[in-house]
């Protein structure tokens, strides 16, 4: 396993996750950007991704590799490197291997709560999500501390007996993504997503809206071609990264968020600080963001959201709102969470 950054540096931290490249998703994007932080603070970070073993695709998920390993791979991996703190991102096959070496080896270790994971799959299989909490609470329940993105959602998980629980919110990078002229030519005013087109994000909902102007759908997933079937007069873009995200998001005169599971929404605050206001429902992720007066709506009719953040967004709200959202200050509290939950008296067990 080859560490992100070779240099000698004040910590090793070891990253697992089940979600990195060639996803596409808030998870990935949130870490991509970390790491970057975290090294430019002169830390070590190695990841260990599916990528890297055997694997399958998920069910209804073919973009979605599912690790294939084993006890041996796993420890092998996790001594070459030598970290200091270790960090799961994600409850699938590498998050639970790891999360097993490090209670066989009595290692402490962090996790995140980045997906409603419960919600996501009764909304999907109605597979009932009291059960699927059950697994997520002893998942968590040997980690020194929880990282959860806003207050709403700790306070839910708190009533749903997780413990160890702190805060490590998310940020935009304002060098990116900012107010940029309106050159698409399409009728307006123009609604946009940008996600992944998946029957969890209720991409349907919004394109099922009754709106005038044009709807553009910016991403792709299991879902585009029967939308696109569907939904005809709509514009689905596929895949957009940087500048093209960020003038995808400038070009929208209003973001519409449909997500009812997501836990934050990476992608509001990218659109904020491109001036543009959100619509979305009242619920976890979209309460904790859309907060001050001209950034957008909330509804629990999509539509009549829609309506609302184009009469009253602002975009020079927009942007103040989402500068609030500073990656260094997100990185701060991340260091913090690895540096508390690590117990500094100990000598690294690799040395």
């Amino acid at each position: 396993m080859t560490p992100v950054n070779q240099s000698s540096t004040p910590l090793r931290i070891l990253l697992a996750t089940d979600a990195w490249r060639p996803q596409v998703n808030g998870v990935v994007r949130s870490w991509e950007t970390s790491i970057a932080k975290l090294q430019e603070r002169g830390h070590t970070v190695a990841v260990l991704e599916p990528g890297m073993f055997l694997g399958v695709a998920a069910p209804l998920y073919n973009e979605i590799r599912l690790a294939i390993t084993s006890r041996r791979v796993i420890a092998s991996c996790i001594r070459e490197f030598r970290p200091d703190v270790i960090h799961i991102a994600t409850e699938g096959p590498v998050g639970l291997s790891v999360r097993g070496y490090c209670q066989r080896n009595r290692r402490p270790f962090t996790t995140s709560y980045h997906s409603n994971f419960p919600e996501f799959l009764e909304h999907l299989v109605s597979f009932p999500a009291r059960w699927s909490y059950r697994y997520m609470r002893w998942f968590h329940s040997a980690s020194r501390c929880v990282l959860v993105s806003t207050p709403t959602l700790e306070r839910d998980l708190r009533a749903r007996g997780f413990n160890h629980l702190a805060r490590w919110s998310r940020g935009v990078d304002l060098s990116l993504f900012y107010p940029r002229p309106k050159t698409f030519d399409y009728p307006r005013p123009i609604q946009l997503y940008a996600g992944r087109v998946s029957r969890e994000k209720s991409v349907e909902a919004f394109l099922a809206t009754d709106t005038p102007g044009t709807k553009i759908v910016v991403g792709d997933g299991p879902m585009r071609e029967q939308l696109q079937r569907a939904f005809p007069k709509a514009v689905f873009l596929g895949y957009r990264r940087g500048p093209a995200l960020a003038e995808a998001y400038a070009n929208a005169d209003v973001f519409v968020f449909p997500s009812k599971t997501d836990t934050f929404g990476l992608v509001m605050i990218e659109a904020m600080a491109c001036g543009i206001p959100v619509a979305a429902y009242p619920v976890l992720g979209p309460i904790d963001v859309v907060t001050a007066p001209g950034v957008g709506c909330l509804h629990k009719d999509l539509a009549t959201a829609i309506k609302l953040a184009l009469i009253s967004g602002n975009a020079d709200a927009c942007v103040q709102h989402a500068r609030q959202f500073d990656w260094d200050r997100c990185t701060d509290q991340l260091l913090a969470n690895f540096v508390s939950a690590k117990p500094m008296s100990s000598p690294n067990p690799f040395s």
